[in-house]
């Protein structure tokens, strides 16, 4: 079996209260698959995100377990080393753009400093990889566009600069935390059908966060079905549809139309 490119091994969260937030989680994603992790709001999916990359907020602590990435254990790397990995070996896309995007900056600075900051690019040439990362992810005349502020552009193309940032250093792991859930239908869909194209042209592994079976359907390889913070059942894509085990599993299929 090929080797996990990330491994998380028995995670525990706690925010301080008597219940884990997470709860002794474990799951691995391979390189260049879609594991989709889905569960309803609350069910601790986006915990388990930013404890990958230590980016959890106090009170929040992980009390325990190992999160493997390229054979190192990131939960005991130096915050120095950890920065180098966010961003240019893991990538987060947020779920709304509007509050993960600066917006007294220009889009295209935005991407740019992505590249500089890892040492990818010098100033110069990380403006120019700007214009070709907006047009990578299907924005009309980039070039003109690395110039606007995040207001100027629709839900859809925000979340598309999100795409560009995270894609700005090609890290081999993406985390995609509900990215498509404040667009319309419509644009839920090219988003996602740009997500699966940028995939396999740079051969990314997705680890696909959403409360939409219907997404995880369409998206992953495998799926991880997360609640009340524990991990309930997980494996093949086709096999977990065919054959939940689990009864919220089966709630969670039932709730998508046409999917039983």
């Amino acid at each position: 079996m090929t080797e996990p490119l990330l491994d998380v091994q028995r995670l525990t969260v706690t925010f301080g209260g008597p219940t884990p937030a997470v709860d002794d989680v474990s799951f691995f994603v391979l390189p260049g698959e879609t594991l989709g992790l889905v569960g309803e709001s609350g069910s601790g999916k986006s915990v388990t995100a930013f404890s990958i990359l230590r980016l959890l907020q106090p009170p929040g602590r992980i009390s325990d377990g190992r999160v493997i990435f390229e054979g190192r254990d990131l939960l005991a790397l130096p915050e120095r080393e950890m920065r180098a990995v966010r961003g240019a070996r893991i990538s987060l896309i947020f779920q709304e753009p509007m509050t993960a995007l600066n917006p007294v900056m220009r889009v295209g600075d935005q991407i740019a400093e992505a590249l500089t900051v890892h040492g990818k690019a010098t100033r110069g040439d990380a403006r120019a990889r700007a214009a070709e990362l907006l047009d990578a992810v299907r924005i009309p005349d980039a070039a003109r566009r690395v110039r606007d502020y995040p207001h100027q552009l629709s839900g859809g193309m925000r979340q598309r600069v999100m795409v560009a940032i995270a894609l700005a250093c090609r890290p081999p792991l993406v985390i995609a935390d509900e990215p498509t859930t404040a667009l319309d239908v419509t644009i839920q869909a090219q988003v996602l059908e740009l997500l699966r194209e940028l995939k396999e042209r740079y051969n990314l592994a997705l680890l696909l966060i959403t409360h939409d079976f219907g997404v995880i359907a369409e998206m992953a390889d495998r799926v991880a079905v997360m609640f009340k913070g524990r991990l309930v059942e997980q494996g093949p894509v086709r096999e977990v549809l065919r054959h939940p085990a689990h009864e919220y599993t089966r709630s969670l299929l039932a709730a998508v139309p046409g999917m039983r």
